[in-house]
């Protein structure tokens, strides 16, 4: 492979529709790849679902931006709530063309095709109801707001605070 560069990679599932039933036609698609910054598309997705008008945003994403997609997925969960979510998990099939370097580049005979398999994912979220018997489908969650959170954590502090310093007394004695 050091005596070859690869020329260009195609993705051969372009222009198949989502894998989604019943989108609606206005829904946003995130296509998260490994250079993009979460604090971009979250910002993006927040200004586009808080919209009154929107329903439906759908991330995709391919092999190292997965990890990004999902990470995106809850954050948003996590800002909006009640949000209905469908996740599908497909594999996506890339062509890779390679040619030789140096003095052998000018016979294109030589160029090397190479297909592979990559895990792929696409994540809808929707503010209406989605349907529950559909695999990957997962219900609203109910999240505590960000000053309960707080405060439940000051409390637990607290008390573990307590507790060892109880311990400690009780040994000195």
């Amino acid at each position: 492979m050091e005596n070859l560069r690869r020329v260009r990679v195609m993705d051969e599932d372009d222009g198949k529709p989502l894998p989604f039933k019943n989108l609606h036609p206005q829904v946003a698609h995130m296509k998260v790849k490994e250079g993009s910054k979460i604090r971009n598309l979250v910002g993006f997705a927040l200004s586009y679902m808080r919209s009154e008008d929107t329903r439906q945003i759908v991330f995709s994403a391919y092999g190292q931006a997965v990890t990004k997609a999902i990470t995106c997925a809850e954050i948003l969960k996590r800002q909006i709530g009640g949000l209905h979510q469908n996740t599908k998990v497909q594999y996506k099939t890339l062509q890779e063309v390679w040619e030789p370097k140096g003095p052998d580049a000018r016979n294109p005979a030589l160029s090397l095709s190479v297909y592979k398999n990559s895990p792929s994912i696409h994540i809808l979220l929707s503010k209406e109801p989605l349907d529950t018997q559909e695999n990957g489908y997962q219900g609203p969650h109910s999240f505590p707001s960000r000053e309960n959170r707080k405060r439940t954590h000051e409390s637990l502090d607290l008390s573990i605070l307590k507790k060892s310093s109880e311990n400690t007394d009780e040994g000195k004695a």
